[in-house]
């Protein structure tokens, strides 16, 4: 049931992927940064991996296990790594659905060319290094869209509860008004009733005579 997994820092003892198997078939993020990996021959299948961090350690090649065991990867971190040339990069050309490559930190990417180099290997990428071919920066689409839910989140919430507080408010005024009302009734139909004024034309005569007779009062 596992969906990510971070296991940066947790060195190596013989540079191998340890404790990882196929039973994490639901795995969609994995980190090992700074692992001192050198190989990934151990890499489990992990069919619904989406993202891999691998960056500073010591892989040097063996790319093209990744497509094998792991072909829906859309990101790839290998910075810090000892990645030299084009050919060891060559193997990611199977990675079909690989949008974004980082190399930063890497010998590869003293090469001349380095950037025209790569965008020509692998053509199904989007960004490398964190920028697209144009140099625009690749965007945390995913932090924004977490931003985005918790700002349209908060203007609900906000906005709830002033409305909650209106209505309340509004039926208190109206509670408060009738109280009045029938307050005044009162004192109205006592005061008539005191002074023994008795007129049985129309009951709108008692509340009228009241009303005139209380302002007067």
């Amino acid at each position: 049931q596992v969906t990510e997994l971070v296991l940066d820092n947790c060195r190596s003892s013989n540079g191998e992927i340890e404790g990882l198997n196929d039973s994490f078939k639901e795995l969609q993020f994995l980190s090992m940064a700074n692992v001192e990996l050198t190989s990934l021959a151990k890499l489990p299948t992990l069919s619904k991996l989406r993202k891999l961090e691998l960056s500073d350690n010591v892989i040097s090649g063996g790319l093209e296990v990744l497509a094998e065991r792991c072909p829906n990867l859309t990101y790839l971190n290998l910075s810090g790594n000892k990645i030299k040339d084009l050919g060891t990069v060559e193997a990611l050309q199977n990675l079909k659905n690989l949008k974004s490559l980082d190399l930063f930190n890497c010998e590869i990417t003293n090469l001349e060319d380095y950037r025209d180099s790569i965008f020509e290997l692998l053509q199904q990428i989007t960004y490398l290094d964190g920028f697209d071919q144009e140099d625009n920066e690749a965007p945390d689409s995913e932090d924004d869209d977490d931003e985005g839910d918790e700002d349209d989140d908060d203007d609900e919430n906000e906005a709830g509860p002033p409305g909650e507080y209106e209505e309340e408010d509004d039926e208190d005024d109206g509670a408060s008004d009738l109280g009045e009302g029938e307050e005044e009734e009162e004192v109205g139909l006592s005061y008539l009733m005191k002074e023994e004024i008795q007129d049985e034309e129309d009951d709108d005569d008692y509340v009228e005579g009241g009303d005139e007779e209380e302002e007067g009062k």
